[in-house]
C-alpha cells in the first residue's frame, strides 16, 4: 500500500473550561495521526493562540494511524483571538470527557505538568528552554523538542510507566558499559514517566549504509554481552526471556475469540504452536547465547548518526530476553542483500562474545518467538490505552500471529530453515 504523505484533520479546540468549537478541516503535512508539529502550527494559527495537541478523537482511515480523517483535542495556551466560546453539544461533551486509561500527557493538566517539570529542570542546570515545539503525541509517547539558551536543544519524552520500561535506567544500565551508545539524560521523573534528554545531532538511520550497520550492531552486542553477565542488574526489567514468552502467549490464547478475527482453524494451530514451543526453547537455549538487556524495537530508525557512530535511542520497550530478538527486528527494514550482512555482523559480534555459540541458528529459532513478542506487547499497548487510541494498534497482534503461522507448516512445527 503506497502511504498517504498528508491527512485531513480537524482539531476541538478548550482553553481551560471553555469549549472555542472546531478549526479545520485543513491539511496537515506528513499522514502519521501520531506527528502533530504541522497540526500545532495550523491550529494556533486560526485560533490566534499558541496551542498543544491533548490526544487522538477519532481516526478514520484504510491504513489505520496514517492518513485519511483525523480528529484531535488541543488545549489553547492563551484565550483564542480569533473564534468565540460556545457551548458543547452532547456528542462532542462525551468525545472529550475523561476515560479510562488515558495517558497523563493526554490532559491539559498532563501537558502543563511534564512541560513545567522540563522548564524546571532546565532551569536548574543553567539551560532556560524557550517553549517547547511539540512533535510527536499518541497513546506511547508525547514528544517535545525544547531550544535551550545554551544554543543545543533538549528533548522532552513522557511514557506511561505502567506498561513501559523505565528508560533513564535503561540507558544507565547500557551507558555504563558504553557511553557512546545512548542519548545524554539531562533528568529523569520515572514516576511519571519523564525523561528529559540532549538532542543527538544527525539523522535516525532508516536507511543504514553497510558501514553504519557494521558500527552499530558489534558495540550493541557487545554491551548486551557484558550485562548479561549482571543479572542483578538486570532484575527489574520486564521478562520477556522465551519461558515468559511461552506463559504469556498461553496465557493470551484463551483471550484470542475476543481480541482478534482470527478463525477457529487458526487459533487451532496456535495452540498447537504453544504445545510445540518446548522442545523449540530447549534448542534455542543450546544455541549459547545468554538472556541480556534487549532494546525492544531495534530497528534503525531508532539509531541516530551525524556521519560518526550511531546513537541508539527509544528504550521503552527494553526488556529481559534472548538477544536474538534484538538481532532479527531490523530485517523488517532492510533489503533482502542488506538483511544477509547485517545477520552476518550480528552473528559474527555473538560468536567473538560468547564461543562456542551459535548464533545464527538462534536467528533461525527465534523467528515464532520474534513474532510473538510483539503480538504480546501490541495486545499490551490494547490493554493498557484508551479506546480512541485503538486503532492504532487493532489488528496488530493478529497480524504478528499471523506471521507465525505463515511459517509454520499445517500440522508440523515451526519452519526454521536457513533464509
Amino acid at each position: 500500500m503506497q502511504r498517504a504523505s498528508s491527512r485531513t484533520v480537524t482539531v476541538d479546540l478548550t482553553h481551560r473550561d471553555e469549549y472555542f468549537g472546531q478549526v479545520g478541516p485543513f491539511e496537515a503535512d506528513l499522514g502519521w495521526w501520531s506527528s502533530v508539529d504541522g497540526v500545532v502550527a495550523r491550529a494556533a494559527e486560526l485560533a490566534g493562540a499558541p496551542v498543544l495537541v491533548t490526544r487522538l478523537v477519532d481516526g478514520h482511515s484504510d491504513d489505520p494511524g496514517h492518513g485519511g480523517r483525523v480528529r484531535y483535542h488541543a488545549e489553547a495556551l492563551e484565550r483564542p483571538t480569533a473564534l468565540e466560546p460556545r457551548p458543547l453539544d452532547g456528542e462532542t461533551a462525551a468525545l472529550l470527557a475523561p476515560a479510562a486509561r488515558r495517558a497523563a500527557w493526554a490532559t491539559p493538566e498532563g501537558l502543563g505538568a511534564a512541560l513545567a517539570w522540563a522548564q524546571s529542570r532546565l532551569a536548574e542546570a543553567g539551560r532556560p528552554a524557550a517553549a517547547a515545539r511539540q512533535i510527536r503525541t499518541w497513546n506511547l509517547s508525547a514528544l517535545f523538542r525544547l531550544p535551550t539558551a545554551t544554543g543545543t536543544d533538549a528533548w522532552l519524552k513522557t511514557t506511561s510507566p505502567r506498561f513501559n520500561a523505565l528508560e533513564g535506567e535503561v540507558i544507565a544500565l547500557l551507558g555504563g558499559v558504553d557511553p557512546s551508545l545512548v542519548p545524554t539524560v539531562l533528568a529523569a521523573d520515572p514516576v511519571h514517566g519523564r525523561l528529559l534528554l540532549d538532542h543527538v545531532p544527525g539523522a535516525d538511520c532508516w536507511s543504514p549504509s553497510t558501514r553504519t550497520v557494521a558500527d552499530v550492531l558489534p558495540r550493541f552486542v557487545a554491551a548486551q554481552a557484558v550485562l548479561a553477565a549482571r543479572p542483578t542488574a538486570l532484575a527489574g526489567l520486564r521478562d520477556r526471556t522465551p519461558a515468559a514468552l511461552h506463559a504469556q502467549f498461553v496465557a493470551l490464547l484463551d483471550r484470542l475469540p475476543a481480541e482478534t478475527d482470527l478463525t477457529a482453524g487458526e487459533q487451532e494451530r496456535l495452540r498447537d504452536l504453544a504445545a510445540d514451543l518446548p522442545a523449540l526453547l530447549a534448542e534455542l537455549a543450546a544455541c549459547g547465547l545468554p538472556e541480556t538487556l534487549l532494546h525492544g524495537d531495534f530497528h534503525p530508525g531508532n539509531w541516530r548518526t551525524n556521519d560518526g557512530s550511531p546513537v541508539v535511542v527509544d528504550y521503552a520497550d527494553a526488556c529481559l530476553g534472548h538477544p536474538a530478538l534484538d538481532g532479527l527486528r531490523p530485517r523488517a527494514y532492510l533489503t533482502p542483500e542488506a538483511w544477509r550482512h547485517a545477520a552476518e555482523v550480528w552473528t559474527a559480534a555473538w560468536r567473538e562474545h560468547a564461543p562456542g555459540s551459535d548464533p545464527r541458528r538462534a536467528l533461525e529459532l527465534a523467528e515464532p518467538l520474534h513474532h510473538l513478542s510483539y503480538a504480546l506487547r501490541y495486545q499490551e499497548f490494547l490493554d493498557h490505552i484508551e479506546p480512541s487510541e485503538r486503532p492504532y494498534h487493532e489488528g496488530d497482534p493478529a497480524a504478528e500471529l499471523r506471521a507465525v503461522l505463515a511459517r509454520r507448516p499445517p500440522g508440523g512445527g515451526p519452519d526454521v530453515s536457513t533464509r
